[in-house]
């Protein structure tokens, strides 16, 4: 079985919520004075990403209910007076939204590829590797330890294969890839893949 077969087959689900977790768990040591605060995505301060990350959950769920295309639907999280609140909302909209959409059923996600069209097992590992990605920028930026399970790096790394160089760069949810060695450990090295640094401070 090659790897994008593997993906498609694979019900990710489960790994989201395990990873929403791990994205939560960071959120809430954020402190209200680090929201200003520069992280590895240098387009964003902290009160930026989290931002980001409740508009994506936004945007995932509208593509489950079909509403996908309207790019409006990407664009309008808003963290209002309590971040940890808001971010714990939307994980928890996208999460019933996936659990009621079939898995091959067509999602469209407009800021990918022109706005094509994926089936929702891909879409749903998309958005997984978003949370644990994202994870560890939070915790970079606020100086607390990103300890993701084995098994969310594990499958981290087969997302991250098939996601392309070009469309990475400033405003988006990846950078290009850093290059890393052989011996790298497996969490450092999804990081590199998805261009991060591991020693970003």
């Amino acid at each position: 079985m090659d790897l994008l077969t593997e993906l498609l087959t694979t019900d990710f689900r489960p790994l989201d919520r395990k990873a929403a977790d791990l994205y939560l768990g960071t959120v809430a040591q954020v402190k209200p004075d680090a929201l200003t605060l520069p992280t590895p995505c240098p387009d964003w301060t902290l009160h930026g990403l989290l931002r980001h990350q409740v508009s994506q959950d936004e945007g995932f769920a509208a593509a489950a209910r079909g509403e996908g295309a309207r790019l409006s639907a990407w664009r309008a999280g808003d963290l209002g007076d309590d971040p940890h609140a808001a971010a714990r909302t939307s994980a928890d909209l996208v999460t019933r939204a996936f659990a009621d959409v079939a898995l091959d059923a067509e999602l469209v996600l407009p800021e990918i590829r022109d706005g094509g069209a994926f089936p929702a097992s891909l879409a749903i590992s998309f958005h997984f590797v978003d949370l644990v990605v994202h994870a560890w920028d939070v915790a970079a930026t606020i100086g607390v330890p990103w300890e993701p399970p084995e098994e969310l790096v594990t499958a981290s790394l087969k997302v991250a294969a098939i996601v392309p160089e070009d469309g990475r760069g400033p405003g988006e949810s990846f950078a290009p890839s850093v290059p890393s060695t052989d011996g790298t450990p497996p969490a450092d090295r999804l990081l590199s893949l998805l261009g991060r640094s591991p020693s970003w401070r």
